[in-house]
């Protein structure tokens, strides 16, 4: 249901006709479905093949030719933290009021893209597409060590908190989704209150009807 005190129409995003992650909840979408969900915001969504995403229609959307885009209006957007502080910005419920605690949300999401997630997307790399180099054995070892790195100070700060900065926040939507591309991993075992609020996000009733719709997509294009 549309939240009545959203500012804009219902915004229409771009996702994988066939997502590569098997509807896991790790294609990027899901962080722009996942804000929306928790500001109570309907939205459309227009799937598109691989092929699709490098014409020249999408590219006019995102220069790069991935996923997802937001449309609404005379608003177009690529990237998530862009679309996903954007929602934040113009829909109660991921925002704190306070000037100083706005703030400090938009550090943490800033944080989760560029200070956590370059490390697990440099092991994603390391152990889908490096595998086979010789080197591969040698160098995984110190990618996961940069990764502890990264989650170590992160643990400290959030040490029993529910959340890392009062309420759930825009920052807390970011981080729990880079997080969760660990899982696989088993890194996040390490850092037991991690996964604890790793747990807490996908527990959130506004994560669970993203993560619903996007499997129901894979599902979908899965027995065509």
């Amino acid at each position: 249901m549309k939240n009545p005190r959203a500012t804009t129409g219902m915004p229409t995003l771009t996702a994988f006709e066939s997502s590569p992650d098997r509807g896991q909840g790790l294609a990027r979408d899901m962080r722009v479905r996942w804000a929306l969900e928790e500001v109570g915001q309907a939205y459309g969504v227009r799937l598109l093949s691989f092929q699709d995403m490098k014409a020249p229609t999408h590219l006019a959307r995102h220069p790069f030719g991935q996923i997802p885009t937001y449309e609404d209006g005379d608003v177009v957007l690529f990237e998530t933290g862009a679309i996903v502080l954007h929602i934040a910005e113009r829909h109660p419920g991921l925002m704190p009021v306070a000037g100083a605690d706005r703030s400090r949300a938009i550090a943490w999401l800033f944080a989760a893209l560029n200070t956590i997630e370059p490390p697990i997307l440099e092991l994603v790399t390391a152990r889908l597409l490096e595998a086979d180099r010789p080197w591969s054995a040698e160098r995984l070892p110190l990618v996961q060590e940069r990764i502890h790195d990264r989650l170590r100070p992160l643990a400290d700060r959030l040490g029993d908190a529910a959340w890392l900065d009062g309420d759930f926040s825009v920052g807390d939507l970011m981080m729990a989704s880079v997080l969760l591309r660990l899982r696989a991993s088993g890194l996040l075992d390490a850092h037991p209150n991690l996964s604890r609020y790793v747990a807490r996000a996908e527990a959130r009733p506004a994560y669970r009807r993203a993560f619903d719709a996007q499997l129901a997509v894979f599902r979908a294009a899965s027995v065509r």
